[in-house]
C-alpha cells in the first residue's frame, strides 16, 4: 500500500523541511550514462559523469544550487538511465537524476549509502543537500547518494495540470455537502486525472514502487557496491521493503524511519492518518494551553482550541478569506496548510501565528504553508510533487474507491478526526477516475535471508502512525526487521533530536551494531 494521498493533494508524509524550502540541484547533464543508441548495452556497466550541480528545476521545486557540506565537500549531479519498462529491458530509456556527496574516510569507505525521503513525490536531489548537515557523521564512511525516483522531479516527470488550474484545483471544495458539490468534486477529480493522461500517458504505466525498487538495485550496481545500504524515510520505507523483498540477499545496512504500515489498505491507512494528525494537532492543542497566556489562540482547554479551529475550517468552507498577493485562503488550502506544520513540532510556531491571523481575517500565512505542502513554487510555478504522488500512487494501489464509497465513510472518519476526517474520507476516491491499473492491494515486503533493518517507530508521528513500525518488521520477517521505538512528536525520528535514537542508527550504519529489538528511546 502506497502512503495515502491526502486531502487530494500531495501525500503527508512528504518531508517537513518542504516548508524551509530547501536548495538542491536537478539535472546533471545529459550525458550521465552510456550512448542511447545502444539498446542492447549492459546498464550496469554506465559510467556516471559526475558534475557541479545547478540550480533545481522548477520540477524539483526550484531554490538555488546546493552549498558544500561543512569542511568544503561539494555536491555533485549526474544521471543513470534505466528502462522505461523492464519488461522490455532492450527498449526506451529515462535518466533518472542523482546526486552524490563523496565519504570523508576513503580508507575506511563502506560504499554508498543511498537516501529516500518520501512522498511518493519528494525530490531526493533536492531533499538531501538540505538534510546534510544532519546526516554528515555518516559521511565519514559511506558517499551519501539521493535521486529522483521515476515519475518525479528531473527523472522523467510526470506532468498534469499546468500553475493557473492547479491554483483553482488546490482552492476547490474537496468536503462536498450537496450534490452540487459532489458533482464539481467528480468533474475536478476526472479533469486531473484526463490531464495526466494527456501529458505523461506514457510515462504512468511505469512510475509504479516495483520499478523504483529494481532502479535501486540497477543504481547499486551502477555505484559499485555488492550490497544496498539504504536510508528510507516515510514512504522510503515502503520502496526499502519492496526492495528487500525483490532483493533479499542484496540488502546491505539499512534503516527505515517514519514506517509506512505495510499490511494496511489505502483507505485504513488514510483511516490511520486521519487519527494520527488528530493526535499530533491534540498535542499542538495541549502544548498551546500548557503555555497559558503566551497562547494566542482562544481556548482555557486543548479541546475548546481544537472546536475553534474546526469553526474557523467551517467559516472558510462558507466564505474564503484575503490572503497576500490578491488571492484567498479556502477551508482546503487552510487544511492542507494546518497539516504542513505537524509534520515538525519545530513548525508549531506557525501554526499557532497562522490559525490565530486567520481567525482575525488574514489568510496569509496559512496560504504560505498550503503553497509549501502543494508544491507552490515562489513564482507561482509548481514542483511535480502532486502529480508524481498521485501518479505512483494509483499505480500501486488496485483500489479504486468511487463517490459513493468515499461518502459513506465521512462519518466513520470524521469521528477519528473532527478536523481531517471529512478531506481524508472524500481524498479515497481520489484514484477513481486514473487512467492505469494499479499492482496491488497491499504490497509485499517480506524478506527470508535478508541482512538486519532497523525499523524506527515514533509515538508522535502523524502521518505514519507509531504502529507501523511493528507490522513492517513482523511483514519483514523474523530475524530481519528490528524495531526501535522512539517516545516523541513529529515524523521520522532520527533528525527528532533523539540524541539516543541517533547513536542506535549510527552504530548500526557505520560499525554493523544492530541495536536490541525493543529498544525504546526518548
Amino acid at each position: 500500500m502506497s502512503t495515502p494521498s491526502a486531502l487530494r493533494a500531495p501525500a503527508l508524509a512528504v518531508s517537513a523541511a518542504v516548508l524551509l524550502c530547501l536548495a538542491g540541484c536537478s539535472d546533471g547533464g545529459k550525458d550521465g550514462g552510456k550512448d542511447d543508441g545502444d539498446k542492447k548495452q549492459d546498464l550496469s556497466a554506465q559510467e556516471l559523469k559526475w558534475e557541479d550541480c545547478p540550480a533545481p528545476s522548477a520540477a524539483q521545486g526550484e531554490g538555488t544550487k546546493p552549498s558544500p557540506l561543512p569542511g568544503g565537500t561539494p555536491w555533485k549531479c549526474a544521471t543513470m538511465q534505466v528502462p522505461r519498462d523492464y519488461a522490455k529491458p532492450d527498449g526506451d530509456r529515462i535518466e533518472l537524476a542523482l546526486i552524490r556527496a563523496e565519504a570523508a574516510d576513503k580508507k575506511n569507505r563502506i560504499g554508498s549509502l543511498i537516501f529516500n525521503f518520501g512522498g511518493p513525490g519528494g525530490s531526493g536531489v533536492t531533499g538531501l543537500p538540505g538534510f546534510g548537515k544532519d546526516y554528515d557523521k555518516l559521511r565519514s564512511r559511506y558517499d551519501l547518494v539521493s535521486f529522483d525516483p521515476r515519475g518525479v522531479g528531473n527523472s522523467a516527470p510526470v506532468e498534469c495540470q499546468d500553475a493557473k488550474e492547479l491554483d483553482a484545483y488546490y482552492a476547490e471544495d474537496m468536503t462536498p455537502d450537496d450534490a452540487a458539490e459532489e458533482k464539481a468534486y467528480a468533474e475536478s477529480l476526472k479533469k486531473y486525472a484526463a490531464a495526466c493522461e494527456k501529458n505523461s500517458g506514457t510515462e504512468l504505466p511505469h512510475v509504479g514502487t516495483t520499478n523504483a525498487a529494481k532502479d535501486l538495485d540497477l543504481m547499486r550496481q551502477v555505484l559499485g557496491d555488492d550490497k544496498l545500504h539504504y536510508f528510507g524515510i516515510s514512504y522510503g520505507t515502503e520502496l526499502g521493503g519492496v526492495y528487500a523483498h525483490l532483493f533479499p540477499k542484496k540488502v546491505g545496512r539499512a534503516v527505515f524511519d517514519a514506517v509506512v504500515d505495510p499490511t494496511q489498505t489505502s483507505e485504513q491507512g488514510s483511516l490511520g492518518q486521519a487519527k494520527g494528525f488528530q493526535l499530533a494537532l491534540t498535542n499542538f492543542a495541549k502544548d498551546c494551553v500548557a503555555r497559558g497566556d503566551d497562547c494566542k489562540l482562544q481556548g482555557s482547554t486543548p479541546a475548546e482550541i481544537e472546536a475553534g479551529i474546526v469553526a474557523l475550517l467551517q467559516r472558510l468552507d462558507k466564505q474564503p478569506i484575503p490572503a497576500s498577493g490578491g488571492r484567498q485562503l479556502t477551508q482546503s488550502q487552510a487544511t492542507n496548510g494546518i497539516v504542513q506544520t505537524l509534520y515538525s513540532k519545530d513548525f508549531w510556531p506557525y501554526l499557532e501565528q497562522g490559525l490565530d491571523e486567520a481567525d482575525g481575517g488574514n489568510g496569509s500565512l496559512l496560504l504560505v504553508l498550503a503553497d509549501s505542502m502543494n508544491g507552490r513554487n515562489e513564482d507561482g510555478s509548481y514542483s511535480n510533487i502532486g502529480a508524481a504522488n498521485a501518479a505512483i500512487n494509483c499505480v500501486d494501489s488496485k483500489e479504486r474507491y468511487d463517490l459513493a464509497h468515499a461518502k459513506s465513510k465521512v462519518a466513520e472518519f470524521r469521528k477519528a478526526s473532527p478536523v481531517f476526517g471529512d478531506f481524508l474520507a472524500w481524498g479515497l476516491s481520489g484514484c477513481s477516475t486514473w487512467p492505469v491499473p494499479g499492482q496491488w492491494v497491499t504490497p509485499d515486503v517480506s524478506a527470508p535471508g535478508a541482512a538486519p533493518i532497523v525499523v524506527i517507530g515514533n509515538t508522535g508521528d502523524p502521518a505514519t502512525p507509531y504502529e507501523g513500525a511493528r507490522k513492517m518488521a513482523d511483514a519483514l520477517g523474523k530475524g530481519v526487521g528490528v524495531e526501535l521505538t522512539y517516545k516523541g512528536e513529529g515524523h521520522g525520528a532520527y533528525n527528532g533530536g533523539s540524541a539516543c535514537v541517533k547513536t542506535a542508527v549510527d552504530e548500526y550504519l557505520l560499525e554493523g551494531k544492530v541495536p536490541a529489538a525493543g529498544k525504546v528511546c526518548e
